[in-house]
C-alpha cells in the first residue's frame, strides 16, 4: 500500500485532522490509519465500528501531552546551551502561572545542562530536540512549532545561537524554527561579559534589533565562572515572563500607533581608566518616562540608555550603552524613525588616552588628563541629509539663563524642538521625580518662535504632556 501523504491535503482538512488526532491522543499519521480502518470496517459490515481513543503514551517516561485550552496563549520556548539553562525550567513554571501554554525545544548543547524529562514534566508537553524527528517531521513539525504559537522565546540565548540567527542559519531544530517563524521573538541573552561586549556579538545584536527581534537583558552581576563579573547574566525568570506577557498583550492603539520613536536617556560614562570615568548626575528618569508614555499610546519605541538603575519600560525595546560614541552608533543603527527624542545627558568630553591600568598617585602630582570633545549626537542626527527623522527633539539642561541658552542651542544644533529645564542643584531635578520645563519650537529662521512654559510636574506627567504635544503635531502634519 502506498505510504500516507498528509502534506498534499487542503490546509483546512489538515487542521481538522490535527485537532482530531490531538483529541484522541494520536499522531496525525496514526489518526489517518484509524479513519481508513473505520471506513474499511463500515464497508465490510455496513455499520461503522468506531475505534476507541488510544491512551496517551509516555515515551521515555515523558509526561503525556496536554493541549492548550481554548483562548490560552501559546509560547514556543527554545532553551539554548548555557549554564543559565537551569533558569529556563523556572521560566516554564512562571509562564504557566500566567496561563500560557508552553512547548519546549532543547538545543543539543542545552541537553548538556538540563534534560528533556525535566522540561517535559514542567510543561506537561512533549519536548522537541531533533530537526529530523520522524514522529514530528512527517508533516513539517518545525513549521508547526514556528507558527502554531503566539510568541517564540529563547532563554538562554547564547552568543552562538544569536550569531546563527543574525546570519540566517537553519542547521538544527531551534534555528529552523527561528528562521521559519512569523511570530514575535523574544531573546534573553546569557554569556560571559567579554563575549557580550565582543565586537562580533555587538554587530549581531544590532542586526537582530534591526530585524525586529525583542530582547530582555542581559543583567549585570556575578557570573558562573570564578572571579568573573559584568553584563551577561540572563534576566531572571520573572523578568522574562513579564516581558513575554507584554508582547502577548493585544497591540496598543493610540494617536502614535505605527509611529517609530527613538529615545536616548540617562548619562554616559567616559572611561579614564578601568576604575574611573567622567559622568554626570542624570538618573534617566525623564527619558524612561517618555518611553513609557510613548509606548502606552501605540508607538514602536526604541530606548537607547546609558548606565541607569531603572527597570526597562514595558513594551519598549531597550539598548544599553556606556559611552557617547557607543550611543551615537546605536542611534544611527536604529534609524530610520518618525520621531527622535534626545533626553540623554551625554558627557561633552572624554579623555584622549584611556589608561589601560588604574592611574596611580605619584610624588610628581596630578597626572595630566587631556580631554577631547565627544560627538554631538543631537547635532549629528539633526543635520542628516538622509534618514533624518521628521521631528527631532533635544533637551537643554541649564543652570542659568535658561531660555536664552536653550534658544541658542535650538539654532546651533538644527533640531526642531528643545525641551529646556533648570538643573540647578537647589531644584533637585537631577535624580529627582519632579521637573519644570519649557518647550521651544523652531520657526522658519531656525530660531525659537513659540515657547510653551509648563508648570512644575512629576516627570511622568511631563512625559505624558510631551507625548500628547507630539501626537497633536504629527496629526496636524498628517492632515
Amino acid at each position: 500500500m502506498a505510504s500516507l501523504t498528509v502534506r498534499k491535503l487542503e490546509e483546512d482538512l489538515k487542521a481538522r485532522l490535527r485537532l482530531r488526532a490531538a483529541k484522541n491522543g494520536r499522531s496525525v499519521e496514526d489518526e489517518v490509519r484509524v479513519i481508513l480502518r473505520e471506513a474499511a470496517n463500515e464497508t465490510a459490515s455496513g455499520a461503522r465500528q468506531p475505534v476507541p481513543p488510544r491512551a496517551p503514551e509516555t515515551k521515555g517516561g515523558a509526561t503525556p501531552r496536554v493541549h492548550a485550552a481554548a483562548g490560552e496563549r501559546k509560547v514556543t520556548l527554545i532553551i539554548g546551551g548555557g549554564i543559565a539553562a537551569y533558569k529556563a525550567l523556572d521560566l516554564i513554571r512562571r509562564l504557566k502561572e500566567r496561563h500560557i501554554h508552553v512547548r519546549c525545544v532543547l538545543t543539543r548543547a542545552a541537553q548538556q545542562f538540563v534534560t528533556a524529562l525535566s522540561a517535559s514534566a514542567l510543561a506537561h508537553e512533549r519536548v522537541y530536540t531533533d530537526l529530523f524527528d520522524p514522529e514530528s517531521e512527517f508533516d513539517a513539525g518545525h513549521i508547526r512549532l514556528a507558527r502554531d504559537c503566539d510568541l517564540v522565546v529563547v532563554a538562554p540565548a547564547t552568543a552562538d545561537l544569536m550569531a546563527k540567527m543574525a546570519n540566517g542559519h537553519a542547521d538544527d531544530l531551534a534555528t529552523a524554527i527561528l528562521l521559519a517563524t512569523n511570530r514575535p521573538v523574544l531573546l534573553a541573552p546569557a554569556m560571559n561579559p567579554l563575549m557580550w561586549s565582543n565586537a562580533s556579538t555587538r554587530r549581531n545584536v544590532a542586526q537582530l534589533t534591526r530585524d525586529g527581534i525583542h530582547m530582555v537583558g542581559p543583567n549585570a552581576g556575578e557570573m558562573a565562572e570564578a572571579n568573573e563579573a559584568g553584563t551577561g547574566r540572563m534576566s531572571e525568570p520573572l523578568e522574562i515572563a513579564d516581558a513575554a506577557m507584554e508582547l502577548l498583550r493585544p497591540a496598543r492603539s493610540g494617536p502614535l500607533t505605527g509611529k517609530r520613536i527613538l529615545i536616548t536617556a540617562g548619562p554616559t560614562h567616559e572611561p579614564i581608566d578601568p576604575v574611573r570615568y567622567i559622568a554626570n548626575r542624570s538618573s534617566g528618569k525623564q527619558g524612561y518616562a517618555i518611553a513609557t508614555s510613548a509606548a502606552a499610546v501605540g508607538a514602536n519605541v526604541t530606548l537607547i540608555s546609558g548606565p541607569v538603575n531603572l527597570a526597562d519600560p514595558p513594551g519598549v525595546e531597550v539598548i544599553r550603552v556606556e559611552a557617547a560614541r557607543d550611543m551615537l552608533k546605536q542611534v544611527e543603527d536604529a534609524l530610520p524613525a518618525d520621531i527622535a527624542i534626545f533626553a540623554a545627558a551625554v558627557a561633552d568630553w572624554r579623555v584622549a588616552r584611556e589608561g589601560t591600568q588604574k592611574i596611580k598617585k605619584t610624588s610628581s602630582g596630578m597626572p595630566p588628563l587631556q580631554l577631547v570633545e565627544n560627538p554631538d549626537i543631537l547635532a549629528t542626527i539633526s543635520r542628516l541629509k538622509q534618514n533624518r527623522p521628521p521631528l527631532v527633539i533635544g533637551f537643554a539642561a541649564e543652570t542659568e539663563h535658561l531660555i536664552d541658552n536653550a534658544s541658542s542651542k535650538l539654532l546651533r544644533k538644527g533640531c526642531d524642538w528643545i525641551v529646556a529645564n533648570d538643573v540647578s542643584p537647589e531644584g533637585g531635578v537631577m535624580g529627582g521625580d519632579r521637573n519644570t520645563v519649557h518647550l521651544l519650537m523652531k520657526g522658519k529662521d531656525g530660531g525659537a518662535t513659540n515657547i510653551e512654559s509648563w508648570p512644575a510636574m512629576m516627570k511622568d506627567d511631563v512625559a505624558a504632556a510631551l507625548v500628547d504635544r507630539i501626537a497633536r503635531e504629527i496629526a496636524e502634519r498628517d492632515s
